[in-house]
């Protein structure tokens, strides 16, 4: 039982050992509590003591590292996190194998000559000179001097047949963890928080998601994932957070839900997008629910319209109607003839028709209610030439058109509608 608890590759999660093939960086991704940490610990123990595994498909499989870089934001984050933190490398190693680690030289020894030095992001200078079998860089996102420490170690990583480095991080849209991710040489794993929920306190991902899920803090903190904005798009992740709330407001005068319906079903047809939103006395938008559905058959969305209707108490259901014309009102009536339908048809471009709206945000008109993820990608994606991944908009689609039939339309009689 002792053996099993201390042999890694026993109970270690798929995104904590190393990725087989020919890889120079390992760029482990992860959320807050992931087990990057542990994961970068192990992989350093096993390539000092000479272990097997962490190099699979490797011609260096089995041998010892004899001198490694730790590199860090600080040398308070390399000595509290990397080597004396709970999850570091004297927590990591047995009595019989554990490194001697001597704050005031930054250096672990190991009793069979294996070596490793500290570093810190603040002082890139401190590369020079030095040379490495492999190394390991925590939280390269944060580094004070990312560029510069980083092009440094590089040349320092000049010893034995194939000279790696791990990289464990929360990731942030920093210039260099992007260039990695574009590198051949680069293998990517992600963790989000979940994947070690046995190891984290009871509560914690209780507490933590219930308030951040699907939030871009979320996303990044406890997903793993690479958030960033495009820079041409009509929205930013920033703003977006800015107007977040918890709820609306119990009355709002009016409730629209907006349907763009696809052209088509099938595997390849473009999704229904199917977005609530309402008005407040004060002349506030709340966005209020993203529905949209992929793949959906005619009487699948037209379900989920007039159910979402229904749902919310709402006064009009906006349907654009350029692809299935008189259509989509009699599958909408299909599904529920007691749910009225308001036709709208494009007369611009689906950029044109986002610019008003766009511009009521820049206003402060328009809160979002709770997260929003897969309607606010597409809003960060979305600039002149549509999303860059040339799909059609349609969480945006039917956003814009709830706002504009909400504040650009003409001003319909209020009528009080309790959520």
């Amino acid at each position: 039982m002792r053996f099993v608890l201390t042999d890694w590759p026993t109970f270690a999660h798929e995104h904590q050992m190393p990725p087989s093939g020919d890889w120079r960086v390992w760029l482990l991704m992860g959320g807050r509590g992931a087990g990057k940490t542990r994961a970068g610990a192990e992989w350093v123990k096993a390539m000092a003591l000479g272990a097997g595994w962490p190099s699979a498909g490797s011609q260096t499989a089995g041998r010892a590292s004899g001198r490694i870089a730790l590199v860090g934001e600080t040398f308070a984050d390399v000595r509290e996190v990397m080597v004396e933190g709970v999850s570091g490398l004297l927590s990591v190693h047995g009595k019989r194998d554990r490194p001697s680690w001597t704050p005031t030289r930054r250096r672990l020894e190991w009793p069979n000559g294996a070596v490793a030095q500290a570093f810190s992001s603040e002082d890139p200078e401190a590369l020079r000179g030095p040379q490495f079998d492999i190394a390991w860089c925590d939280e390269l996102a944060k580094w004070r001097h990312a560029e510069e420490t980083f092009d440094m170690l590089q040349f320092g990583l000049r010893l034995g047949q194939e000279p790696r480095q791990l990289v464990t991080t929360t990731p942030r849209p920093v210039p260099l963890l992007k260039r990695l991710l574009g590198l051949p040489t680069t293998a990517v794993s992600h963790a989000p928080t979940q994947a070690n929920a046995p190891f984290l306190a009871p509560g914690f991902l209780e507490t933590v998601v219930s308030r951040y899920a699907g939030t871009r803090l979320g996303r990044q903190e406890l997903d793993g994932e690479l958030i960033e904005d495009r820079p041409d798009a009509l929205w930013s992740r920033d703003r977006l957070e800015q107007i977040r709330v918890d709820r609306a407001p119990e009355d709002l005068q009016r409730i629209v839900i907006a349907i763009d319906p696809p052209a088509s079903s099938g595997r390849k047809s473009d999704a229904c997008g199917l977005v609530a939103a309402g008005l407040a006395e004060d002349g506030t938008a709340y966005v209020l629910a993203d529905r949209s559905m992929a793949r959906a058959k005619p009487a699948d969305w037209a379900s989920a319209a007039t159910g979402l209707w229904h749902g919310l108490s709402a006064d009009c259901l906006v349907a654009e109607v350029n692809q299935g014309g008189e259509m989509v009102a009699e599958v909408i009536s299909g599904a529920d003839p007691s749910v009225p339908v308001k036709q709208v048809r494009a007369t611009r471009g689906k950029f044109s028709r986002a610019e008003p709206v766009a511009m009521l945000y820049d206003q402060d008109r328009i809160r979002h209610v709770g997260a929003l993820p897969e309607l606010e990608d597409e809003m960060v994606d979305f600039g002149p030439s549509g999303l860059s991944t040339g799909r059609s908009p349609d969480r945006l689609d039917a956003l814009v058109w709830a706002i504009s039939e909400l504040l650009l339309g003409p001003r319909a009689e209020p009528r009080v509608r309790r959520l």
